[in-house]
Order: C-alpha cells, then sequence, then structure tokens
C-alpha cells in the first residue's frame, strides 16, 4: 500500500512548518522526507541538485530559510545565498525533474504601507535585508519553474521552536506585565494550518495541470490583530488553563526600536488561495486556542512526572 504514496521532499528539519508537516502529513497521501543539515545545507547551493536528486521527489516543498531578520542587516550575503540563491537551484532541479515546487515566503517582501490587505499583484518594495532576500528567492523560483506555487505567509507560530506565542509565555512566568507594539497588524498564522494547506495544494498540483493552481498566493490565518492584541488573546487563554498570563500595555513601534524595521501593516488577502486551490486557513483566534491547549496540557503532563 505504501507503494502508492507520493514522496514529499521537504527543506529543513527543525522549522515550525516542517515540524508540523512531519505531525500533520503522517498516514496521508504523502511520504514526508526532509532534509536538513549536513545533508543539505542552503549555503552551498551548488550542492543542492545531487541530494534533490537523490530523494526521488514528486513534490518539493522549499520550507527552509534564513529567518533571522534583525541579523540579516549585518548578513544580507548571507541571507541571500540560503533565500535567494538556493530557492533558485531547488526550482532549477524540481523543473529538471519534472516535478511541482511549492516555496514559503513571506509578507516582508511588502513595504507595509498600503492601508488595506495586500493582494498578490500589490508592487513589491521590502524595506529590509530579509524581504529583499525572501523577494530575490520569489524571482528565482519564477524564472526557473513554471510548475510552482509561492506561498506567502505571516505571523508564524505553533507548539514548536521559537515563536511569539511561546516567548510571550515563557515571559510570563517571570513578568506580570509586558509592552508589547501596538502599531504594526497582520494576520497570525498557525504552522499547523500552513501544513495542512501545504499538504492541499501539492496534493492539487499533482492531480493537475492547470494553470491557474500556479504561481503567487497570500496564505495566513482568517482575521486580524496587532501584536498587543496577539498578545492580550494568548493570555487570556493562557490564564483559563492556569497557565502563565501577564497585563499588555500597547507601545508604539518607535519605543521598541530593532535592527530590522517591521511592516506597519502585514496583512495578507487571502481570497486567491481559497478561490484557486479551496484552501481557506481557520480564524486565528481558534488556531491559538488550540496551540496553548497543546502546549499548557503538554507541559501540565511533563510537571507530574
Amino acid at each position: 500500500m505504501t507503494s502508492t504514496r507520493k514522496r514529499m521532499v521537504v527543506t529543513g528539519r527543525q522549522g515550525q512548518v516542517v515540524q508540523s508537516l512531519l505531525e500533520r502529513g503522517q498516514n496521508g497521501l504523502f511520504e514526508i522526507i526532509t532534509l536538513g543539515r549536513p545533508e543539505l545545507d542552503l549555503s552551498r547551493p551548488d550542492a543542492i541538485d545531487a541530494v534533490l536528486r537523490a530523494a526521488e521527489p514528486d513534490v518539493i516543498v522549499s520550507a527552509a530559510a534564513y529567518t533571522a531578520v534583525d541579523q540579516a542587516e549585518t548578513d544580507e550575503e548571507a541571507a541571500t545565498v540560503v533565500n535567494g540563491v538556493a530557492a533558485g537551484k531547488i526550482a532549477e532541479t524540481a523543473a529538471a525533474l519534472g516535478v511541482p515546487m511549492i516555496h514559503l515566503s513571506t509578507d516582508y517582501v511588502f513595504d507595509g504601507s498600503k492601508l488595506a490587505p495586500y493582494v498578490e499583484t500589490d508592487p513589491v518594495a521590502p524595506i529590509g535585508a530579509y524581504g529583499r532576500s525572501k523577494l530575490a528567492g520569489e524571482r528565482a523560483v519564477t524564472a526557473a519553474n513554471p510548475n510552482h506555487v509561492i506561498l506567502r505567509t505571516a505571523w508564524v507560530y505553533s507548539p514548536f521552536g521559537k515563536n511569539f506565542l511561546k516567548t510571550m509565555l515563557k515571559l510570563a512566568e517571570s513578568r506580570d506585565s509586558l509592552n508589547v507594539v501596538n502599531d504594526q497588524i497582520g494576520n497570525p498564522t498557525s504552522a499547523l494550518d500552513i501544513a495542512d494547506a501545504v499538504l492541499q495544494v501539492a496534493q492539487n498540483l499533482l492531480s493537475s495541470n492547470a494553470p491557474d493552481l500556479r504561481g503567487i498566493f497570500h496564505m495566513t490565518g482568517t482575521g486580524e490583530c496587532n501584536w498587543a492584541d496577539f498578545a492580550f488573546e494568548i493570555f487570556a487563554l493562557s490564564k483559563a488553563h492556569g497557565g502563565p498570563h501577564a497585563a499588555v500595555t500597547g507601545i508604539p513601534s518607535a519605543q521598541y526600536p530593532t535592527p530590522a524595521k517591521r511592516p506597519a501593516n502585514s496583512r495578507l488577502d487571502c481570497t486567491l488561495l481559497n478561490a484557486r486551490h479551496g484552501v481557506r486557513l481557520p480564524d486565528w483566534r481558534d488556531s491559538t486556542a488550540q496551540v496553548i491547549g497543546r502546549l499548557l496540557n503538554h507541559n501540565h503532563t511533563d510537571g507530574q512526572q
């Protein structure tokens, strides 16, 4: 029976989306193969082709990336090799093998000045090194393999790795109140929901050659908020579970300077993904509740050992 399963080869091993794909893809239509360092090192793009070919993919998911947004400001060359050059090499191999590719990108390709949610055709204008490196990847993928889907997402959190939700819970263990930026708005997105979407999109790509299934799509959780709103919701849900919580005070970005400037508006309009692929991610509050319930119940169990 397993011979009928398609091989989904995913770049990366530790990332939130990769961990979520491994979990959500269990016993599904795909056999999920993860490739990471040292076997696959995106900082060495010339070695990518041989490693991907050996994995014999039916579909490739380009999930690994240089994600240190602030560090990229002083290390743009390294970020561009991983996010730009390597993404192009992955796409070249996918094209040579005749397999579709799904590439994860970001809201950071936009400057954040638009007053409404961004649509796929809006002009790109990244304001930082990370955004420039990811835009380079989008362009390299588009040029190398027409059989691609680029999924732009934002504000990713999950039970895995490092993310805003887990940072808030950790800080609340030792603080009664927190100052959180309230003038940046976006769509919190669970990596578990991203994984479900990627699996569906991959299935669509393998079952149809329709051109309108290819191209760039926006994919975030439904609903919007600012970071302070997100933190408030996290703590309200955590408190309901008997977990750590803190009071939240909203502050302007100017009071929390970072090496890389963040887009003030990260909202993405996901209408096209729903129309073409039948994919609509859940409301961010529902997904946040699921992740927090899982984290706190898990931690509670650990504490009983």
